[in-house]
């Protein structure tokens, strides 16, 4: 008892002295993790997972462009997105968060109308990123006649004008928590109708270990009548909310492979 009171004490006196120590605890995967066992044990496992081949007929798509550089998606992400918005004939599709571009072009091929939200280059000087970075946001998507690039952090945006016009929305910006729940309030109001699907992008850290700070902003602000609806894409890092009926389970850690993929590989 007294070893865990010692303990106490000297964590304490840690955070009296370094206060930033407390904002790490919080931003910490494993806090969230027991948010979530404790608060929500029915999801201690994670949200049930759901299969490409459970929300497509095809056996094909071509994922262009693909830079394989860090900081983006992985193929089978952009593949997922590109089934998603083929589901409706004039899909009009909005993504908080733009980086090279890459999401935004692979949906552009195949939707009506895209917009893509963004912090300003003015914005990222002022948080002292570099400028080879900022330059390369938007680098595939910025000649693109049917996206859209807007500026503005997604806390204070004024997404009225989309507001009900959103067949597919795309989350891939801040993944802090209180980021993660912001967007996806604001993602539920942009979906057009019963069958708008959102997508959410780093649920998990690789294609299966949870990313449980994300994980736990999309519950909170999922509105509990859709939670239902709530899965995660196997062989991808996205969750989804798809208002359809289809099969799912738990996934075990490591997972059985359950389809293969095949990579053809073209340069320009």
């Amino acid at each position: 008892m007294m070893s865990k009171i010692s303990k106490l004490i000297k964590g304490i006196a840690a955070l009296l002295k370094q206060p930033y120590l407390l904002n790490l605890v919080l931003e910490s995967s494993e806090y969230h993790q027991k948010i979530i066992q404790k608060k929500y044990p029915e999801i201690a496992q994670g949200l049930p997972q759901i299969s490409f081949l459970d929300i497509t007929h095809k056996k094909q798509i071509s994922v262009s462009p693909f830079a394989f550089l860090e900081g983006g998606s992985l193929s089978t992400d952009l593949g997922l997105l590109k089934i998603l918005a083929e589901k409706k004939s004039n899909t009009s599709y909005f993504e908080i968060g733009t980086w090279r571009g890459e999401s935004v072009a692979n949906v552009a091929a195949v939707a009506e109308k895209c917009y893509t939200l963004n912090l300003s280059a003015e914005e990222m000087q002022r948080m002292g990123l570099a400028q080879r970075y900022i330059d390369l946001h938007g680098f595939y998507s910025k000649n693109l006649s049917n996206v859209s690039h807007l500026n503005g952090h997604s806390h204070s945006f004024d997404f009225a004008p989309y507001h009900k016009k959103m067949d597919l929305v795309f989350i891939d910006g801040d993944h802090h928590y209180d980021s993660v729940l912001k967007d996806t309030q604001t993602a539920f109001s942009l979906l057009k109708d019963d069958n708008s699907i959102i997508v959410w992008h780093d649920y998990t850290n690789g294609p299966e270990t949870i990313r449980w700070e994300v994980f736990r902003g999309i519950w909170e602000a999922t509105p509990h009548d859709k939670r239902k609806h709530l899965y995660k894409v196997a062989n991808t890092q996205c969750a989804v909310y798809y208002p359809f009926s289809v099969p799912s389970k738990i996934a075990k850690y490591p997972e059985t492979p359950a389809i293969e993929f095949k990579v053809d590989m073209t340069f320009h």
